[in-house]
This record gives C-alpha cells, sequence and structure tokens, in this order.
C-alpha cells in the first residue's frame, strides 16, 4: 500500500514532461524576442519578426542595433545560462551536495586570477593601451588571460584528482584553490592604482554584452563541446548519484567518469567566465528548479531540461538588466542573485527535504 500512490504518480509525471518541454522552448523563443525588442531603444515585435525574415527595417538604425548589438546580446545570455546551469547540476552530481556550483573547483577564481595578471600587471602604458584599444570585455587578450588563468586550475585539479580518491576531499581542496586564487587578487589588488583596480572590478560585474558576432562562434563551440559531454555522461552521473560503490558494481570507472566531468565543467564555466565574466547564482539555482519542475533524477531528462531552464532564467534576467527604457545596463550577477534568489528559497520550502534528491 506504501507504494501505490508513488506508481500512481510516475506515469502522470512521465506524462507532462513534454509539456513542460515545450513550456521551456516557448519561453526561450519568447523571452528571446523581448530580449531583442526591450531596450534603450524600443523596436515593436513585427519588425523584429520582419528584419529577422530579411525585410528592410522602417529605421536605418534598427538593423544596425538588432545585429550589432542585441542578437549577439540574446545569443550571449541562452548559451551561458545553458552553460552555467549544467556546469552547476555536473557538480551537485559529482559531490552529491546541493550546494555545489560551477566555481566550486576554482575554475571560475582561476580565469579572474588571469584577467587579474593582464588588468593588474604593472601598470605599463602597453598594458593599459592594449586593453583600451580592443575593449576591456571582449578583448581577445582578456579572454585569452582568463582561459590560461582556468585551464592552469583545471590542470592541477586532474593531478589531484588522480592521487585523491574521495569526492568531498577533492570538493574541500577545490574551494582551498580558489580561495588561495582569490587572495592572490585580493594582495594584488591592495597594490594596484585606483583607475586598474576599477577597470578590474567591472569585469567581475560580468556583462553578457561584451561578445561580439566575430567571438559569438567560440562561445557556441564550448558550449556545445560542454554541453554534448555532459549528455555523454548521463549514464555516469546516474550511477554516481546513486553512490560510488553502487556505480562501481554497474562497471563505471569511478575516477574516468570524474576526470570526464571536470573536464566538460571547466569548459563550460571557464569558457563562459572567459567571455563574460563571472556570473553568480544561475550554475547552483537552475539544477534545483529543473528537478522540481521535471520531478526527476534521470540526467538524460535533466541535462536538456537544465539547458533550457538555464537559458531561460538568463535571458529573463537580461530583460530586467538592461532596464528597458533607460540606458542603464545593471550588472547581470546581480540582477541574476536578486530576482531568482526568492525563486529557489520559495521551491526549497515547498521540497522540505533538498537532501533526497542526493
Amino acid at each position: 500500500m506504501t507504494d501505490q500512490p508513488r506508481d500512481h504518480k510516475r506515469p502522470y509525471r512521465m506524462g507532462i514532461r513534454p509539456l513542460y518541454f515545450f513550456l521551456l522552448v516557448t519561453g526561450v523563443v519568447g523571452l528571446f524576442l523581448l530580449n531583442l525588442a526591450l531596450g534603450s531603444v524600443n523596436i515593436p515585435l513585427p519588425d523584429i519578426l520582419h528584419m529577422l525574415s530579411g525585410g528592410e527595417p522602417r529605421e536605418p538604425a534598427w538593423q544596425k542595433i538588432l545585429i550589432n548589438i542585441r542578437i549577439p546580446r540574446a545569443v550571449t545570455a541562452i548559451l551561458a545560462g545553458s552553460a552555467l546551469s549544467v556546469a552547476g547540476l555536473l557538480m551537485q552530481t559529482l559531490f552529491r551536495n546541493p550546494l555545489a556550483g560551477p566555481s566550486v573547483l576554482g575554475i571560475t577564481a582561476g580565469a579572474s586570477l588571469g584577467v587579474a595578471v593582464v588588468m593588474l600587471a604593472g601598470g605599463t602604458i602597453t598594458t593599459i593601451f592594449a586593453i583600451r584599444q580592443l575593449s576591456a570585455m571582449g578583448s581577445w587578450l582578456i579572454i585569452l588571460a582568463a582561459s590560461i588563468g582556468s585551464a592552469a586550475v583545471l590542470l592541477l585539479i586532474l593531478l589531484i584528482s588522480v592521487k585523491v580518491r574521495d569526492n568531498v576531499t577533492l570538493l574541500i581542496i577545490g574551494l582551498m584553490v580558489g580561495n588561495m586564487t582569490i587572495a592572490l587578487v585580493s594582495i594584488w589588488q591592495y597594490f594596484s592604482r585606483p583607475e586598474q583596480i576599477q577597470d578590474y572590478l567591472i569585469w567581475t560585474f560580468g556583462s553578457l554584452g561584451g561578445v561580439p558576432l566575430s567571438q559569438l562562434w567560440m562561445l557556441g563551440v564550448l558550449t556545445l563541446a560542454g554541453g554534448g559531454m555532459a549528455m555523454l555522461l548521463s549514464k555516469s552521473l546516474n550511477g554516481l548519484l546513486l553512490g560510488e560503490n553502487y556505480a562501481r558494481s554497474m562497471g563505471l570507472s569511478v575516477s574516468r567518469a570524474r576526470i570526464w566531468i571536470i573536464v566538460s565543467t571547466s569548459l563550460l564555466a571557464g569558457g563562459i567566465t572567459a567571455f563574460c565574466g563571472p556570473i553568480g547564482f544561475v550554475g547552483i539555482a537552475v539544477p534545483h528548479l529543473t528537478r522540481s519542475l521535471l520531478g526527476t533524477n534521470e540526467h538524460r531528462v535533466l541535462v536538456p531540461g537544465t539547458l533550457l531552464m538555464g537559458a531561460m532564467l538568463l535571458l529573463g534576467c537580461d530583460v530586467i538588466a538592461q532596464m528597458p527604457g533607460s540606458t542603464a545596463t545593471l550588472p547581470i550577477s546581480a540582477v541574476t542573485s536578486m530576482v531568482g534568489s526568492p525563486v529557489v528559497i520559495w521551491v526549497i520550502i515547498q521540497r522540505k527535504n533538498l537532501q533526497a534528491s542526493f
């Protein structure tokens, strides 16, 4: 009798999942169009659809705004939201910890350290000139520095993971590595000039508007590679969620799966941090929202659901950050935390026992 309600409920949940996926896709498309329409200059939606279908705009400036600013920004929001959300899902499953996120292994901190080396190094005229000429947020110089920093931390964590078999120990080591890199950046800031610190602080706010079309393809490749790897790891993730001993009994190589999960997370979180700066909250919150909506821990369902939920959340937050009708733009990381935190608190209270999912 105790199993009857559960068995009765499962077909209903399975039956409505396609509807949930349809609603998520519809939400992403709707918010994408809203992102294109709203901003400091509002463009009517019929004109947006007309221009996207190849028609001539009523106002020549609208087409430039659409192609050069809003489409790259909206696509970046989709890629960043998807990548950070899946990275958070991977980390929560690997460590079986609801508080784990993309930054727990120090990958994000490593990217920040790389950027700090460029922006705060010596204050030479050459460095400052190069950054200002190439744009601090979108230049290849900043992207390269962030990529090298995250790759260095990734290599260190991978070397440690070969020696350390316990996931909790690896989690603590990752947090300590992140703390050390943050400490190095803080010391560097202490000895830097105020104008250098200001440029670096602006980068740490995060931004979706600094990725032009010429760089968007690389962000897309990194997101597709990391997301595709996460889909291929679905069986391993399901096994790890039930415990390492159970995973081994299924014939799963836990150490190999752990390495590939770390690599996938690094591609996703490191790539987004390199191009967009640090964006908080999304990686921790979206996996919980997706589990609550879809009612499952099956990663073949969770990974695509998390991709869509993350894209929709960040698109919605970006609409708010742009403050339609105003020329000001709020830091995206602040908006994600401010808007999303009450939603996550409500979901956690509704579920009562969040740890049961892990």
